[in-house]
């Protein structure tokens, strides 16, 4: 395993951390029950969440300084921030695909919340256990960092040239493989994921949504997670800047759903990044990029792109009606 500050006991307390939140907000979502999230609480939910990380990271930071010293706690807690940004920008892809799926399945936005959840949930096992294999690889075999890095590369490139494509449900090899060997339902019953016709259990279409969000996090998982160890090295640093950023996916994609249109530019900025990220760890062993460069250059595209989609987005005229 790579060199990390992470101890036994640190990683069960911030799986404690995670399983109060996570509880806190399934009580949330059984309290309020199925409805639609509105723009004003999902903007409530990502301050939240994007406090309780950069929280996080301040205690990071302070529990660092008397161990290992104060530069090196602040390049530790750097490193956290830069891995989280990362995350977050890369996760905006994702949502944007969720806003496909649900649109395609004609999911009731009352349903959405609780799909989300069980998603993130799933999600953070799979990521867990990404990185730690990655760890793993890393620790053994240091030139598979290069093989992350042309990968970051080839998916940047392919992203932008890409950028105006959106992804073919209709021939998604996942779902025609489910209806084949699975008895779905044609409509949706409540947030169930399975029902029982007739003594035979029936899958809905909302577990068929669930499904696919989960497989899609696979895939993004794959870029975003050699994307942060080209930040640092250390398991811990990437295992909870990663598991923040997805605490905060279902908020995003509430704050995101009713304007993704004005974003349309976020891809190409998501796009640079990953270049940009796949250059860096390329040249780890010519010259190592400092993190607070990488920080303000991913910081930079971000904010780069997501102005320019707005003020384009403002210059559009409005469609006439026929």
């Amino acid at each position: 395993m790579l060199d990390s500050v992470g101890t036994p006991t640190l990683y069960l307390s911030f799986a404690l951390l995670v399983a109060v939140l996570l509880a806190v907000d399934f009580l949330v979502l059984k309290h309020e029950g199925a409805h639609k999230v509105g723009t004003r609480e999902a903007a409530m939910w990502s301050v939240i969440w994007i406090s309780i990380a950069l929280a996080f990271g301040g205690w990071f930071w302070w529990y660092l300084h008397d161990i290992v010293g104060p530069e090196a706690a602040r390049a530790r807690a750097l490193e956290y921030v830069t891995g989280y940004l990362i995350e977050k920008s890369l996760a905006v892809d994702n949502v944007f695909v969720w806003i496909t799926l649900f649109n395609f399945f004609a999911v009731p936005a009352v349903y959405q919340k609780r799909v989300l959840l069980f998603g993130v949930l799933g999600a953070i096992v799979l990521r867990a256990i990404l990185i730690y294999v990655g760890a793993l690889l890393l620790a053994r075999f240091h030139w598979i960092l290069y093989i992350f890095g042309l990968f970051l590369l080839y998916t940047g490139v392919h992203m932008l040239l890409a950028a105006d494509q959106g992804p073919d449900l209709a021939d998604n090899r996942v779902l025609r493989w489910m209806r084949g060997h699975m008895k779905i339902t044609d409509d949706y019953h409540g947030e169930h994921f399975f029902i029982v016709r007739q003594g035979v259990r029936h899958a809905t279409p909302l577990f068929v949504v669930l499904v696919l969000v989960e497989i899609t996090d696979v895939i993004f998982a794959v870029d975003s997670i050699p994307a942060i160890f080209a930040v640092t090295g250390d398991p811990f640093i990437v295992f909870t800047s990663n598991i923040f950023a997805i605490l905060g996916l279902r908020a995003m994609y509430f704050l995101l759903a009713d304007m993704a249109q004005r974003f349309h530019l976020l891809k190409y900025g998501l796009a640079a990044i990953l270049v940009f990220i796949g250059a860096k760890m390329l040249l780890l062993d010519i010259y190592k990029i400092p993190t607070a460069i990488a920080l303000g250059v991913v910081a930079l595209i971000l904010a780069i792109s997501v102005i320019a989609s707005l003020m384009t987005s403002k210059r559009e005229p409005p469609a006439r009606l026929p």
